[in-house]
C-alpha cells in the first residue's frame, strides 16, 4: 500500500466552538488542506510549534487568550503563516483587527464575517501560495534585495561615484487618464550587485546625516531627466522632501537654483512631506513651506491620513495638495471604512481648494471609485510601477499617438489604455 502523501498546505483552526473548527477543517479538505484544530490557547500554540502551519483562521472572540491577543503573540513569534480573521461582531471590528494584524508584521490572507459560505474560505485559502513558515526567534524574513549591511562610508562612497538612480512613477488625472507628471523615487543598487530597499538606505542617509547630499542628487538627476525626456511640456515632477532636511535654512534656494539650472518653472515641481513629519516640526515647516509657495513651488502633504494632526495645523499651512495614504486607497475596495475615510478626504481637500492625489491605485474599480468622487490625481500598480528613466520615456511613447509624442505632449491627451 502506497504510504498516504500529506497535503503541502497546513491549517490550523483557533475558535472556542468545536463545531466552527470541524466546518473549517471540513472545508479546507476540499481544497487539499491538513487541518488541525484548537479551543484553548495553550494547545494552539503548541500545534503552532509543532506543526508549523501555512494558514491560521483565527477566531476574534474567545476566552482567555482573545483574538487580538493571539496576533500579538504570533507577531511576537514572527508567525509567517496567512491568516484569516473570523467572527461575527461586524465589518468595523474585523476591519481593525485586520490592520491590527498587519500592524504585527503578519499577513493576512482576509476576513470572513460569520456565518459565511464555504466558497468564500475555500477562496482565500487558495488564492495564497504555498509557505513553510518558521515560528520561533527569528528575524522576520525580508527580500533579498533588503539583506545585508553598509556602512556610511560605502554610502559616502556611492553617493561620490553617483551610483543612486531616480525611478519615475506616472501619475494621471482620474477623470481623464491623461498624464500629468511623474513622481521621482530614488534607488540604489550596490557595487556587489545587490539592491537596496529605499526603506533601509533613506532612513539610513538620515541618521548619518548624507540625506541632503542625496536629495540634491535626486533633485538633479530627475530634472534633467524630465527636460531632456520632455521639452516643451507641462508636466509635473514630484519629489520627496526628508523630514531631516525640515531644518535646512538653504533647501529652499537649493531647489530653485536647480530649476533655474534645468529651466522648469517652480509650479511644476511638487515637493511631498509627509503628514506626521510636517506636524512634528510645525514651526520650523510653516517657514519653509511658505518659502516654497512664496517661491512658486508646489506642496504636498504626503501619506494623509495616518498621522494625528489637527484640522487646525492643516489649514494653518500652505499646501496646494493632499496626497491620500495608499492604506485607504489599495483597502477601499473591501472596506467601507476605507471608503468613507477617502471619500472624506477628497471633500475635505477640496473644501479647502486643495488638489488630492490617491496613491495605492492597483485595480480598474479603485480608479473608478476615484474617478466619483473627482479625486484629482492618482498613481499606483495599475497604472505603472515606477520605472527606470528610459522606460518610463518608452511607456509614454507607447501611450501617445507619434504625432502628438513629436510635437510635445498635452496632458490632456488619455495616456492610461482602458
Amino acid at each position: 500500500m502506497n504510504a498516504k502523501v500529506s497535503p503541502p498546505r497546513r491549517l490550523l483552526i483557533f475558535d472556542d466552538d468545536p463545531a466552527i473548527g470541524q466546518t473549517f477543517a471540513a472545508i479546507a479538505e476540499t481544497v487539499n488542506f491538513a487541518s488541525h484544530s484548537a479551543t484553548h490557547s495553550e494547545d494552539f500554540f503548541r500545534i503552532l510549534k509543532e506543526w508549523n502551519p501555512t494558514h491560521i483562521a483565527l477566531d476574534l472572540v474567545m476566552p482567555g487568550v482573545d483574538g487580538i491577543e493571539a496576533l500579538g503573540l504570533l507577531g511576537d513569534l514572527k508567525c509567517r503563516a496567512e491568516i484569516i480573521i473570523t467572527s461575527g461582531m461586524g465589518s468595523r471590528v474585523l476591519d481593525a483587527a485586520r490592520r491590527a494584524a498587519a500592524e504585527h508584521g503578519l499577513s493576512v490572507a482576509g476576513v470572513i464575517a460569520k456565518p459565511f459560505p464555504a466558497a468564500e474560505l475555500r477562496a482565500l485559502l487558495t488564492k495564497t501560495p504555498v509557505v513553510v513558515p518558521a515560528v520561533g526567534p527569528a528575524r522576520i524574513p525580508v527580500p533579498q534585495d533588503d539583506l545585508g549591511e553598509f556602512t556610511e562610508e560605502e554610502l559616502a562612497g556611492a553617493l561620490d561615484r553617483r551610483e543612486l538612480r531616480v525611478f519615475y512613477q506616472p501619475i494621471i488625472e482620474c477623470a481623464a487618464g491623461a498624464l500629468a507628471g511623474f513622481e521621482a523615487l530614488a534607488r540604489w543598487t550596490r557595487a556587489n550587485g545587490q539592491a537596496v530597499s529605499p526603506d533601509v538606505f533613506i532612513p539610513f542617509a538620515e541618521s548619518t546625516g548624507l540625506i541632503d547630499r542625496l536629495s540634491d542628487q535626486v533633485v538633479s538627476q530627475a530634472m534633467a531627466w524630465l527636460t531632456g525626456a520632455f521639452p516643451d511640456t507641462a508636466l509635473l515632477l514630484s519629489l520627496n522632501l526628508s523630514a531631516r532636511s525640515l531644518s535646512d535654512e538653504t533647501l529652499a534656494d537649493r531647489i530653485a537654483q536647480a530649476c533655474r539650472q534645468h529651466a522648469i518653472a517652480p509650479a511644476r515641481i511638487i515637493l511631498e512631506i509627509t503628514e506626521t513629519s510636517a506636524m512634528s516640526h510645525s514651526i520650523t515647516t510653516l517657514d519653509l513651506v511658505t518659502r516654497f509657495r512664496i517661491k512658486g513651488f508646489q506642496l504636498s502633504i504626503d501619506d494623509f491620513g495616518v498621522g494625528y494632526s489637527s484640522l487646525v495645523q492643516l489649514a494653518r499651512l500652505p499646501f496646494s495638495e493632499l496626497k491620500i495614504d495608499k492604506t485607504f486607497v489599495i483597502s477601499a475596495q473591501k472596506s467601507k471604512e476605507s471608503r468613507s475615510i477617502v471619500k472624506a478626504i477628497v471633500s475635505l481637500a477640496h473644501s479647502l481648494e486643495l488638489r488630492v492625489t490617491a496613491e495605492g491605485v492597483e485595480d480598474e474599480w479603485t480608479l473608478g471609485f476615484l474617478k466619483e468622487l473627482h479625486c484629482d490625481f492618482a498613481q499606483g500598480f495599475h497604472i505603472s510601477r515606477p520605472m527606470e528613466g528610459g522606460a518610463a520615456e518608452k511607456w509614454v511613447r507607447e501611450r501617445i499617438l507619434p504625432d502628438r509624442y513629436g510635437s510635445g505632449i498635452d496632458r490632456a491627451d488619455p495616456i492610461l489604455k482602458t
